[in-house]
């Protein structure tokens, strides 16, 4: 399917984008990805964001407004004052991950629809599942059901792995930039040299198992592994300080990467480990084997979430015992598969984007969905 442009509408629109940090920036890095690449496709979008801070690395230039097609928002509580007079209104506010808009903003659009003005067409774009339910929610309707918007209509928008959801965020350009893509230069731009040693990346929580991985990978040959900053950097360093032998593994601690550059890494390596939404997305159009490490629930609701995953990648079965170890689910002494049983697991993933890229994306399929609702 083509991927939608302003000529499928009869005008390019105004796009709200609401997001509300929780933790970890997953959300942020999904929000920026959609605000820009609806840009790329010619609309004109605003990213309102309570925590913008991590733009500053992760997109360069966004906070000062040097990215065509979007401005960011300071949402703050409560919103500065005359903020919402001097904008124009959107056409289309898209909530992410059922966060609310601002209550001003509500008051503010209810007045004007009051005084003849139209309704935005109102998008709530949920979590990423393989679950069933998934296919049974995409695209239902929905009225406020309280506030000063009482009433108006929404819809739920679920991404998602089949020809049933609403896809994935994916570029028009993403292809050609993988084609292009230079591993040996951009690792230098790093300072690191290419070398014949697997790589692996590492973005991860904190598994209780990283520390046996990495001291059984050390007995395999030797491998060179990219640890993000954050979370997973403090989880290897907790482990190194508790006098982990890493044997034959070199550990490189990278600096924080912009959106882009983190595309870079997963394009580089031979294993990524990854974690949330964002990253399991990217490394799915990497092609890479990969392993995902799952946002804890604490009512383990994210073992269902995981295995209906799993299902739909056709994963082998050392690739789900694998998952199951890293998520802390099965308890094992042997954690490490061995660098042999990782290049089996790419068939698998190479199997599942060639299904994905054959369906249409998530910004394709907001258009489409924004120009039948106008």
């Amino acid at each position: 399917m083509p991927a939608p442009t302003a000529s499928h509408l009869a005008r390019p629109l105004t796009w709200d984008v609401f997001c509300h940090v929780v933790d970890n920036l997953g959300d942020i890095g999904v929000s920026w990805r959609l605000c820009a690449d609806l840009a790329a496709r010619g609309q004109t979008v605003r990213l309102w964001i309570d925590a913008p801070d991590a733009l500053h690395w992760m997109a360069p230039g966004a906070l000062e407004g040097r990215i065509d097609g979007v401005r960011v928002l300071h949402w703050t509580e409560p919103l500065a004052p005359d903020l919402l007079t001097h904008l124009v209104p959107a056409d289309v506010w898209l909530e992410t991950f059922g966060c609310r808009p601002p209550p001003e903003a509500q008051a503010h659009r209810a007045g004007a629809i009051a005084a003849g003005g139209s309704a935005p067409v109102w998008i709530n774009l949920e979590y990423l599942s393989a679950e069933a339910y998934v296919e049974r929610s995409h695209r239902l309707p929905s009225l406020v059901s309280s506030g000063p918007m009482r009433g108006v209509g929404q819809w739920f928008f679920y991404p998602g792995f089949t020809q049933a959801t609403g896809g994935l965020l994916r570029e028009a350009d993403l292809a050609a930039r993988q084609t292009r893509f230079n591993a040996a230069a951009w690792l230098a731009a790093q300072g690191l040299v290419r070398t014949e040693r697997p790589r692996a990346s590492l973005f991860c929580y904190e598994p209780t198992s990283l520390p046996t991985m990495l001291q059984q990978a050390g007995q395999d040959h030797p491998s060179d592994w990219l640890v993000t900053t954050g979370r997973a950097a403090e989880a290897v360093g907790a482990a190194q300080a508790q006098g982990l032998d890493t044997g034959r593994i070199a550990v490189h601690h990278l600096p924080r990467l912009t959106q882009r550059d983190y595309d870079h890494l997963l394009w580089a390596c031979d294993l990524n480990f990854v974690r949330g939404e964002d990253s399991l997305v990217r490394a799915l159009w990497a092609g890479k084997p990969l392993v995902w490490h799952i946002y804890p629930q604490h009512d383990d609701a994210h073992h269902a979430k995981l295995e209906a995953f799993l299902d739909w990648l056709q994963a082998p079965d050392s690739l789900r015992a694998f998952h199951r170890i890293w998520n802390g689910i099965t308890p094992a002494h042997s954690v490490w598969p061995g660098w042999n049983m990782v290049g089996s697991w790419r068939p698998c993933v190479l199997a599942a984007r060639a299904r994905l890229l054959a369906q249409p994306d998530l910004t394709s399929q907001l258009l489409e969905f924004v120009a039948e609702k106008r």
